[in-house]
């Protein structure tokens, strides 16, 4: 798949996810992009896996494409971001789970933030009609 190809199918996953959820995030983007499996997500979970990065299929500048154009499109659609704390699943004292295999916080932080529709409606400035992105992208 080359890079339109990519981010068109990003920007479409995107839009489906907001349709859907009312929110986006990376691993759900993931998950339905097919970039991971739900089994592997859980061993992530459950601690099996030391970071997420390492399951995900495809290599490290695709998944940096796909998280920019993820920012991106969440940013066109005037989404909020809201920062969400992965905690292991388990018995056992909860930890932090890792995303990369850097660690650096900068790209942990981008893994681990959502984009959310806004709540309240600015009169002035109109919510982003995500139905008729929607259907736009699905074109």
């Amino acid at each position: 798949m080359n890079r339109h190809e990519l981010q068109k199918k990003v920007r479409h996953t995107v839009h489906q996810l907001i349709w859907e959820k009312g929110y986006a995030s990376p691993l759900d983007l993931f998950l339905k992009m097919e970039k991971i499996s739900p089994k592997l997500v859980e061993e992530w979970r459950f601690g099996r896996v030391p970071y997420l990065e390492r399951v995900l299929h495809g290599n490290l500048g695709q998944f940096s494409f796909i998280m920019k154009e993820f920012r991106k499109t969440a940013r066109e659609l005037d989404l909020k971001e809201s920062y969400t704390a992965y905690m292991s699943w388990g018995k056992g004292t909860k930890r932090p789970l890792r995303f990369s295999r850097s660690g650096e916080s900068q790209v942990e932080r981008h893994y681990s933030t959502h984009f959310v529709l806004p709540r309240k409606v600015d009169p002035v400035k109109p919510k982003p009609d995500v139905e008729g992105l929607y259907q736009a992208a699905r074109m």
